[in-house]
């Protein structure tokens, strides 16, 4: 059996997410944070940028980034500006980060992946905290575009796990080809099951708080296992 096989993947998934999650809880956060970008067109974002702010800046608190220790609990919601300019620059109909996924980690599709990260990393990082950019970074990636797992300390410790009788460094401490190729290999030796769950669960409308026809992507399904079967060590 391959190591990236999770044969407790749907299991772990809908024992704590799903089951969870409903239009009041802060999951529902990525939902709202998810359908907002990728329901809108760039001119469409452009109309309101102070709403595009309020929409990322909250889904970034319920997901933890505006604790205490956090250098954005010392800004406005002014400071996500520069950021939301630039996804309107990423225009829907020739830029592929809006389109990928976990299924499509082609070698250019995660050098895009890369390429974004680089440049929202140097938009929204201060220098004062550039070495701390792994998790904010990914949860913006992955509310926005869904196109990669958040590199939190939950997903991090499964997938370290995952990999650990692998030789090399295999650490997931940044984003990179090489846990990119790991994410990848993850997906194909689970793509029945994810694609189910992919099929499966649907964001929420945040105005009927019922399921919309949009789907989680694959790559939240993963960021959902790898969140998961590490948090549900701790309770």
């Amino acid at each position: 059996m391959s190591i990236y096989r999770a044969p407790d993947l749907k299991e772990v998934i809908l024992g704590l997410f799903h089951k969870e999650c409903s239009p009041v809880h802060r999951y529902a956060s990525f939902d709202y944070c998810y359908n907002y970008f990728q329901g809108l067109t760039a001119d469409e974002l452009e109309k309101d940028i102070e709403k595009s702010c309020l929409e990322l800046s909250f889904y970034l608190a319920s997901w933890g980034m505006l604790r205490g220790s956090s250098f954005l609990l010392q800004k406005s919601v002014k400071y996500y500006e520069p950021l939301i300019r630039y996804f309107i620059k990423l225009k829907r109909d020739n830029h592929k980060i809006w389109q990928i996924d976990a299924d499509s980690y082609s070698r250019a599709n995660i050098q895009v992946i890369l390429d974004v990260y680089d440049q929202v990393r140097n938009i929204i990082i201060d220098n004062e905290n550039n070495n701390r950019h792994i998790v904010l970074i990914t949860k913006i990636m992955l509310g926005v575009f869904g196109c990669i797992p958040a590199f939190d300390q939950y997903f991090t410790n499964t997938f370290r796990n995952i990999c650990k009788s692998l030789p090399g460094r295999n650490g997931f401490r940044s984003v990179n080809k090489n846990s990119l190729g790991h994410i990848k290999k993850f997906y194909e030796a689970n793509k029945e099951e994810i694609d189910k769950l992919h099929n499966m669960i649907h964001t929420l409308d945040f105005t009927t708080g019922k399921p919309t026809r949009r789907k989680y992507s694959r790559a939240k399904i993963i960021d959902m296992y790898g969140f998961a079967k590490e948090y549900n060590k701790s309770i």
